[in-house]
């Protein structure tokens, strides 16, 4: 994504990654390294593993990227068959090492356990409030905490009990992985808004190996694991010595509703997810656009790399062209704020840099996977014109975010959407663009062919959210930092 300087960034991001593995002779840790990496675009702030060896549990945590926390000795340290990763982006708490994952928490009759949580709750300070209130003291500032003192304090001679008996009580977002001296588990909430997967290792002679959990399948293709099934929604699933089991959350029975930008932006587009596949479900998406809201153009383009899926759609079913028009450098992250215009715009440029020769003279039709505060595009377009764009058209394939999320996207408040308040033509205004359109919930629908719209949440367009949440709609996720 384009860095804007002292500007917000233009994009959406949602909590984090997770990865599990249950491996007798496997190295664990060299695995979830490695299935971490693939799951790097879902948290770029913190990473850690923990790994049981059967006896204890050790884990290594910082701030960072996964190649800045991990290194060949802090992995070698990392003995064990069975592990659990995490990558974060913060939806609840500060970017922080205290609230970085995998968490641990002691549970009187099952010892040490490790987790790593992707999601965010909506019920989080009334069930901090009430275990403070029976004693609890809490070092973090994250829902993820919550969580792992409940569970700490609920009774059970196993997992699978303890998580029956406590995950009722929680109620967002939650994809979560365990390890035990002995066992890796899985529970996935009951709306199923966040994804997570089960695959098999294969062994040498055509057996199995061990079992890996992860929120993308991408992740089991890193490290050589065949996809199973996904992991239900409201189920969860233990794996040790014995086998495969699988129990679901008492009185969990609600219609899924997974995330419907898992779809659009989040997921990688070479994992698969509800049995489809992400890039051609983008494709689609670009498709239905070019046939809802047709353009006069002589290029199509995309702003490398997450957008460009639905422009190849766009280009397919318009008959127009598709071309790379700006050049992204693959080996920057974020540049400083610089102290003057002059040097931030280089800092831009630094990341993405318009082709002159291709862009001169043409009618361009410019390709995003969605607009939410407008900045970037509005840069974006300023960047076209200036390297000798005629005419920029764009076409944002999914609808106008309009409300807020309180499950796992860090979106607080409607006052940060620029379409929340002002309608095509004056966000069209805005971010300085000839024309603009939107790719319809319709259409939306049809692309991941599920035009009843059942199995995904669309509440970020459409405001019917499946649960309760604030009455105010607004969520700080700093909130609990006092």
């Amino acid at each position: 994504m384009i860095d804007l300087g002292d500007e917000p960034l233009d994009r959406l991001h949602e909590e984090c990654g997770v990865f599990g593995v249950y491996g007798p002779g496997e190295d664990a840790a060299n695995l979830t390294y490695f299935g971490l990496y693939a799951l790097q675009h879902r948290g770029q702030e913190s990473a850690g593993i923990a790994v049981s060896d059967g006896e204890r549990i050790r884990i290594h945590k910082e701030m960072g990227l996964v190649a800045q926390v991990f290194d060949q000795e802090n992995l070698q340290d990392l003995a064990g068959h069975i592990s659990v990763g995490h990558t974060r982006y913060s939806t609840t708490g500060s970017t922080r090492l205290p609230n970085a994952q995998p968490m641990r928490f002691e549970h009187g009759q099952l010892g040490p356990i490790a987790f790593g949580h992707n999601g965010n709750l909506v019920n989080t300070a009334e069930l901090r409030a009430d275990l403070a209130e029976q004693g609890a003291v809490f070092q973090t500032t994250t829902d993820s905490e919550v969580i792992g003192t409940l569970l700490s304090r609920t009774p059970g001679d196993s997992l699978e009990v303890v998580l029956r008996r406590s995950l009722p009580r929680l109620e967002g977002a939650y994809s979560l992985l365990f390890i035990t001296r002995h066992s890796l588990v899985a529970a996935r909430d009951p709306l199923g808004i966040r994804p997570l997967c089960l695959g098999r290792l294969p062994s040498e002679g055509g057996g199995t190996a061990g079992h890996v959990v992860a929120s993308e399948t991408c992740a089991l293709d890193v490290v050589g694991a065949e996809f199973v099934r996904e992991v239900e929604p409201g189920e969860v699933v233990t794996i040790d010595a014995t086998g495969i089991r699988s129990a679901h959350i008492p009185k969990a029975v609600k219609a899924p509703a997974m995330c419907s930008f898992e779809f659009i932006y989040f997921a990688r587009p070479d994992s698969v997810m509800q049995g489809r596949s992400l890039y051609e479900a983008r494709v689609n998406m670009g498709r239905e656009l070019a046939h809802e809201a047709p353009a006069e153009g002589d290029i199509v383009m995309a702003l490398p790399d997450s957008g460009t899926p639905h422009a190849v759609g766009f280009a397919e079913a318009s008959q127009i062209p598709f071309v790379e028009g700006v050049i992204k450098s693959r080996y920057i992250t974020r540049t400083f704020i610089q102290p003057n215009q002059r040097l931030r715009e280089a800092g831009i440029r630094l990341k993405f840099n318009p082709m002159r020769h291709v862009l001169e003279g043409k009618r361009v039709v410019l390709v995003d996977d969605s607009i939410v505060r407008g900045t970037t595009s509005r840069r974006i377009v300023e960047e076209l014109r200036r390297a000798g764009a005629r005419e920029v058209h764009m076409r944002v394939a999914s609808p106008p975010i309009v409300w807020p999320c309180f499950m796992g996207i860090d979106i607080a408040s409607r006052g940060e959407l620029i379409a929340a308040h002002r309608d095509e033509a004056e966000v069209c205004r805005v971010i300085g663009a000839d024309t603009l359109r939107y790719l319809s919930i319709a259409g939306l629908k049809r692309a991941v062919r599920e035009q009843s719209g059942e199995g995904f949440c669309f509440a970020c367009f459409d405001g019917a959210y499946p649960l309760q949440v604030p009455q105010q709609l607004v969520m700080d996720k700093l909130a609990l930092e006092s």
